[in-house]
């Protein structure tokens, strides 16, 4: 198993992908920065969910991860015409059966195993908890988009029934305790619009680039990546559920302090600390207040000691290496979280930033710089079993 350039350009994909493009848009709205919203209520929902009950949360992941690639391969596909096929059985697996196909090559290098599971989980029950708290949270951040363009366009044509639509489709939820608190606490609906809030901060915003990557988007791509990276070198279940939430949410202070390159951090000695210290701060008093007291260390966790190995032994965390997880702690009584991996996945998605936008015509010499930088620093690395030089090899 190893993952490829092919995969890793194709979940880009979903950055050049628009939303809402026959409806006036205040703000250019992405493919890519819808899913990356949709996972994070993911995470809100199946959260409140596991007081009735577990959440297999390898499913929830690898589920919409599943779905965001149909969705870059069907990109042309309205969704009225989407659910009218997928309410036809047979012409729904037909579909599947084609996207399947279109995504052979670039998904094969993982291994025969994750290939059957992308075709399995459209077959799936539609009742499965997994498959409902992707689909709330599906509904629940289309609907966050929607209300976006209604208030620039309510008398828009077609605003009227979609709305209904929407609103239809999110009661269908309504037992799910999270879209209840999502629809009448301001403290839960805060938390989602902060979220959001990371659509419209640009990575690499001084620099012409295309495509224009949010941080938010960026989140998903570095927490889609670090979970591959743990099927890959076979991780334990929370090893790679807590990975991907890392990954999501490891940027998630810059919603308070705006994303600051590499650049300027450096510039300064003790600046980077500095900013550190002045997002904790931020996250203690307009964050973490919004989340149950349950929850706070675990997202303390994911995003101010991001890239810090780390298990718990005895009810104490240790921090580790990658390395030592590999070796001794590759189990889910450990709670083993690789922050290096995750470090490693994030340095690669702003290399394929830089990549992306070097192809596409841009002349900036920070991003031929930060090419060389990343890659020099990358390329001979190995994390947690993770041979990361011949991934960078592939775009030589």
């Amino acid at each position: 198993m190893m993952l490829r350039k092919a995969l890793l350009l194709k979940l880009f994909s979903a950055a050049t992908m628009s939303r809402w493009n026959d409806k006036i848009r205040p703000v250019d709205l992405t493919e890519l920065d819808k899913q990356a919203h949709k996972m994070i209520l993911a995470y809100f929902i199946g959260k409140w969910e596991e007081e009735r009950g577990p959440v297999d949360w390898v499913r929830v992941i690898e589920g919409g991860l599943f779905e965001f690639l149909q969705r870059v391969v069907l990109t042309d596909l309205k969704p009225p015409l989407f659910y009218k096929i997928k309410s036809d059985p047979s012409r729904y697996g037909r579909l599947n059966d084609w996207v399947g196909d279109e995504l052979r090559p670039i998904l094969s290098p993982l291994g025969a195993g994750f290939l059957k599971r992308f075709r399995d989980y459209f077959d799936e029950r539609e009742d499965l908890l997994h498959r409902r708290v992707l689909d709330a949270a599906h509904i629940s951040a289309t609907r966050w988009e929607f209300d976006i363009l209604y208030r620039m366009n309510p008398e828009g044509v077609e605003m009227a029934a979609i709305h209904e639509r929407l609103s239809n489709a999110r009661q269908g939820f309504a037992d799910l305790k999270g879209v209840a608190l999502i629809l009448g606490d301001d403290a839960s609906r805060r938390f989602v619009d902060l979220c959001g809030q990371l659509r419209f901060q640009i990575r690499w915003a001084n620099i012409h680039r295309t495509p224009r990557t949010s941080v938010l988007g960026h989140s998903l791509i570095v927490a889609f990546i670090a979970y591959l990276f743990s099927i890959q070198v076979r991780a334990c279940k929370v090893r790679s559920v807590q990975n991907f939430f890392t990954g999501i949410f490891h940027d998630l202070p810059e919603v308070l302090t705006r994303d600051v390159i590499s650049p300027v951090k450096r510039s300064i000695e003790g600046l980077d600390a500095l900013i550190k210290e002045y997002e904790i701060e931020m996250m203690e008093r307009e964050f973490y207040g919004l989340l149950p007291p349950g929850w706070r260390p675990e997202m303390r966790l994911f995003a101010e000691d991001e890239f810090e190995s780390i298990v718990m032994i005895d009810g104490v965390r240790r921090q580790v290496s990658s390395d030592e997880i590999m070796r001794l702690y590759n189990e889910d009584r450990y709670a083993p979280r690789d922050g290096e991996m995750v470090n490693a996945s994030d340095r690669l998605a702003a290399f394929i930033e830089a990549y992306l936008a070097v192809r596409n015509g841009s002349a900036a010499p920070e991003l031929h710089e930060a090419l060389w930088a990343i890659r020099s620093e990358q390329a001979h690395r190995e994390v947690g079993g993770i041979d990361l030089g011949g991934i960078y090899a592939d775009f030589d």
